[in-house]
C-alpha cells in the first residue's frame, strides 16, 4: 500500500482554508476569552471560603487596639497570636500583603499587567518557589505553625472581604510567607542593583551606597541617669512591601514583643521584647559574585568550565501577564542556571551570579528565635543561625549590655582572585560554598566608650576610635564597606561627643537636622560658592544664600531649599561615578525656585512636604540627615516625602532594669485605608518630632483601649 499525495489546493480552496482557519482561530480565541473571564472574574469558591472561615475555630485570640489604632494581640499560644496578627494586619493593609505574596510567587503580572513581569521573571531566576518547596518541611514545627497561623489570619480577613482578593490569590499559605523573606532579603544588600547594572553596562556592578537607617545603643556608663538606651530608626519607603507596621504581641508561650513588622511578616523585625531589643540598618558588604561566561559557538546552551563544555540547566518561565480586564496572556522565557548559579543573557554578555542567601529558607526561623531570646546568650545563639544574608544589628538589653554586629553571610572565598570585579566564568575553583562562621563576623560588645552606632557606614567607625574594629583584622575577600555618611559623622559629633547623655539629649540627637562640616553636602556648597558667576545676577544671589547657609534643614530655614535642590541630583550622579555640570545644576535649581516660589530662598518647609490624604505639612530634615527625609519632586516645584524616617522607637531600661519605650509612625496604623481615623493621625506628631508611649503590658494598655474584639466578631451576624 502506498501513500497517495494530497492534491494541491487551488486558489479558491486556499481562500476557503484561510477563511476557515481564521474563523476557527476566532472561535478558539472567543472560547479562551470567555473561559478566562469566567475563571478570573469568579472569586474564591464557596467551599474555599468556608474552609478559610473554619480555620478560625483552631485559634483563641483577642485584638485590642489602642487609641492610635495599634493592635495589641493576646493569645495562649504563639500560633494564636500569629493568627490575630495576620487578621489585624490585613484589616489595616491587605492590599500590600497581597502584593507581597503575588510578587514572591511570581504571579504579580497576572494582576497588574506587564509592569509586574520583571519581578515575576526574577522570582523564577532566583528559584524562590523551588527553594521553599525544598526547604519548607525541614523548618522546625513551631516555626511552620506560626507562619501558617499568620496566613490563616489573612485568609480569614479575605474570606470576609472576597471582593478585595485578586484572582488566584487565595488561599495564602505558610509557604507564601516564607517565600516573601526569600525573595526580599537579598535586595537589602543590593542584588537588584547588580542585576540591573549587568543589563546596562559591561564593567560590572557599581557599589551603590545605602541611604538610610540609624541605630544607636548607649550603655549605663554613658547615660546621665545610668539607663541603657536604644534608638530603633530604620529608613524605609513610606508605603509598599518594606514599609513598617507597628504591633504589640503577647502569648502565653513567652512571645512578647513590640516593634516593626513588614507586610506578610508574622515576626517583629526590630524593636524589643521584655528583656532586650535591637535596631536594624542596611549594610552592603560584597556578597555577590558575577562571572562572565564563555558560550559554545556551536551550542548556545553550553558554557565552558574547566576546559569542557557544560550544559545549562534550562527551565521555562511561563509568565501570565494581564492584557486587559481579566484577560491574561502567557509569555514563555527560558531560565538558565549554571554551576555558579543563575545566568543572565544581557546586551553586555552572558553572566552567572552567586550570592549570599541562595537556597536559604531559614530566615523565618532566625527572626522567630530573635523575638523570643531572653538574654544576650540566647540572642547571639539566634544570630549564629546565620540565615539572614545581611543587615546590621545594634543591640541593648536590661542588663546594660550593648553591641553591634555587621551581620552577613560572608562567602567562604578561598581561591585567590579579585573578588571585587567580574570573575572568569570558566574556573570551578571560584565557586564558593558555605559561609564564614559567626565568630568571624565583625562585631563589638560592651566597648569602654559606652556607645555603638551605625548609620549605613563602615563598621570600622561604630564607636570611639580606641574601641573600633581594625580593617587589618579582616581579609579583603570579605568585601567590607569602607564608606561614611553624614549621619555617621553627626552621630560622632552628637552621641559620640557627649559623655553623659540625658533622655532629652538622646531624643535631640536623634532628631538632629544638620549636615556635618565634613559632609559631602558641605563640600558641594564650597564648590558652588567658588564657581565663577561670570556676572550672572542669579548665580551671584544664589552664592550669597549658600555662603550664609548654616547647613541645617529646619522648616524655617531659607538656605536649605537652594542647597538641597542642587545637592540631590549632583550627589546622586556622583554616586553613579558620573561628573555632573555644577553650573547647570545650580541654574536648574534657581529656575525651579524662581518659577514656583518667586524667590531663591523660600522657607524649607514650604518646599519640603509630607502628604497623606488630607494632611499636607512642611517637615524638617533632608537626605542623609539624622532626621532623614527623602522627597520626590512634584510639578509644582515642591518635594513630597516618600522615604526616610518612618517607624521610630526609643527603648529604655532604667538603672534598675525597668523597661519603657516610645514610638511614632509617619502616618498611622491603617496606612492604606483612607476611611480609617488612623490613616494619618500620627503625622502631625511625627512632623513635630514627638513620640507616643508604647503600651507594652496589659496593665499599661488599660484605659487606652479603643476596640476589643476577636476576628470572629468581624463576621456578619447570621
Amino acid at each position: 500500500m502506498t501513500d497517495t499525495p494530497a492534491p494541491k489546493p487551488t486558489g479558491k480552496l486556499t481562500l476557503y482554508l484561510v477563511r476557515g482557519i481564521i474563523v476557527l482561530m476566532g472561535v478558539f480565541v472567543l472560547i479562551s476569552v470567555v473561559m478566562s473571564l469566567m475563571v478570573r472574574s469568579a472569586g474564591p469558591s464557596p467551599a474555599l471560603v468556608q474552609q478559610m472561615l473554619g480555620a478560625a475555630d483552631r485559634y483563641e485570640v483577642r485584638i485590642k487596639r489602642d487609641t492610635f489604632g495599634v493592635p495589641h494581640i493576646f493569645g495562649p499560644r504563639d500560633a494564636d497570636v500569629a493568627f490575630g496578627l495576620g487578621f489585624a494586619h490585613a484589616e489595616d493593609d491587605f492590599i500590600t500583603i497581597q502584593e507581597t505574596a503575588l510578587t514572591s510567587r511570581g504571579d504579580l503580572a497576572a494582576v497588574v499587567g506587564k509592569s509586574g513581569a520583571v519581578t515575576d521573571y526574577l522570582a523564577r531566576v532566583l528559584r524562590v518557589k523551588e527553594t521553599v518547596d525544598e526547604g519548607y518541611d525541614k523548618l522546625p514545627a513551631d516555626v511552620r505553625q506560626v507562619v501558617e497561623a499568620y496566613a490563616d489570619g489573612v485568609n480569614y480577613y479575605a474570606a470576609l472581604h472576597t471582593a478585595q482578593a485578586a484572582p488566584g490569590m487565595l488561599p495564602l499559605t505558610g509557604k507564601d510567607i516564607v517565600a516573601g523573606f526569600i525573595f526580599k532579603t537579598p535586595f537589602f544588600y543590593g542584588l537588584d542593583g547588580t542585576l540591573t547594572e549587568l543589563n546596562t553596562k559591561a564593567e560590572g556592578p557599581a557599589k551603590k551606597l545605602p541611604v538610610g537607617s540609624n541605630g544607636v545603643a548607649i550603655a549605663p556608663s554613658r547615660s546621665a541617669d545610668g539607663a541603657t538606651r536604644l534608638l530603633v530608626n530604620s529608613h524605609q519607603p513610606y508605603s509598599g512591601p518594606v514599609a513598617w507596621y507597628e504591633a504589640v504581641l503577647e502569648s502565653g508561650q513567652g512571645w512578647h514583643v513590640a516593634g516593626g513588622f513588614f507586610p506578610g511578616s508574622p515576626f517583629m523585625l526590630h524593636g524589643h521584647n521584655a528583656h532586650l531589643g535591637w535596631a536594624n540598618t542596611v549594610n552592603k558588604p560584597d556578597l555577590i559574585d558575577v562571572y562572565r561566561l564563555t558560550l559554545n559557538p556551536t551550542n548556545e546552551n553550553q558554557y565552558k568550565l574547566d576546559g569542557q563544555w557544560k550544559d545549562f540547566e534550562v527551565s521555562d518561565a511561563a509568565l501570565k501577564v494581564k492584557v486587559f480586564g481579566p484577560i491574561t496572556w502567557t509569555v514563555h522565557r527560558p531560565v538558565l542556571r549554571s554551576a555558579f548559579g543563575p545566568v543572565l543573557k544581557t546586551p553586555n554578555g552572558v553572566f552567572a551570579i552567586r550570592y549570599a542567601g541562595m537556597g536559604e529558607v531559614r530566615q523565618v526561623e532566625q527572626y522567630y528565635r530573635l523575638d523570643k531570646a531572653r538574654d544576650l546568650a540566647e540572642w547571639r545563639a539566634a544570630m549564629a543561625l546565620q540565615a539572614l544574608p545581611s543587615i546590621n544589628y545594634v543591640y541593648a538589653d536590661e542588663k546594660g549590655n550593648i553591641g553591634y554586629v555587621y551581620n552577613a553571610q560572608f562567602p567562604n572565598r578561598t581561591a585567590k582572585a579579585d573578588w571585587s570585579g567580574i570573575l572568569p566564568g570558566d574556573r570551578s575553583d571560584l565557586i564558593w560554598n558555605g559561609y564564614l562562621p559567626f565568630d568571624r563576623v565583625p562585631q563589638i560588645w560592651n566597648p569602654k566608650s559606652g556607645y555603638v552606632f551605625n548609620s549605613n557606614n563602615t563598621p570600622f567607625d561604630a564607636t570611639a576610635p580606641a574601641d573600633d574594629l581594625k580593617p587589618a583584622d579582616f581579609p579583603a575577600s570579605m568585601g567590607i564597606q569602607t564608606n561614611t555618611t553624614n549621619r555617621a559623622m553627626r552621630a560622632q559629633e552628637t552621641f559620640g561627643a557627649d559623655p553623659s547623655i540625658t533622655a532629652e539629649e538622646f531624643a535631640a540627637y536623634k532628631f538632629d537636622i544638620a549636615y556635618s562640616r565634613r559632609s559631602e553636602v558641605a563640600a558641594l556648597v564650597g564648590e558652588l560658592t567658588a564657581l565663577d558667576a561670570k556676572g550672572d545676577a542669579d548665580i551671584l544671589a544664589a552664592q550669597k544664600i549658600l555662603k550664609s547657609w548654616d547647613l541645617k534643614t529646619d522648616v524655617k530655614n531659607r538656605g536649605a531649599a537652594l542647597a538641597l535642590l542642587v545637592a540631590q541630583p549632583v550627589l546622586t550622579a556622583r554616586e553613579k561615578h558620573q561628573t555632573p555640570d555644577l553650573r547647570a545644576a545650580l541654574t536648574t535649581a534657581i529656575g525651579t525656585l524662581k518659577k514656583h516660589f518667586k524667590r531663591l530662598d523660600p522657607e524649607w518647609g514650604e518646599v519640603n512636604r509630607i502628604r497623606h490624604g488630607d494632611v499636607d505639612l512642611g517637615i524638617d530634615g533632608g537626605p542623609d540627615t539624622y532626621r532623614a527625609v527623602y522627597g520626590e519632586p512634584q510639578k509644582n516645584g515642591k518635594l513630597t516625602a516618600k522615604a526616610g524616617d518612618t517607624f521610630i522607637m526609643f527603648v529604655t531600661w532604667d538603672k534598675a532594669g525597668k523597661l519603657s519605650s516610645q514610638s511614632i509612625h509617619q502616618f498611622g496604623a491603617a496606612t492604606s485605608d483612607p476611611q480609617s481615623p488612623h490613616y494619618a493621625d500620627q503625622t502631625p506628631m511625627f512632623v513635630a518630632m514627638k513620640m507616643k508611649p508604647v503600651l507594652f503590658t496589659a496593665d499599661q494598655l488599660k484605659g487606652h483601649i479603643e476596640e476589643d474584639y476577636t476576628p470572629k466578631d468581624r463576621a456578619p451576624k447570621q
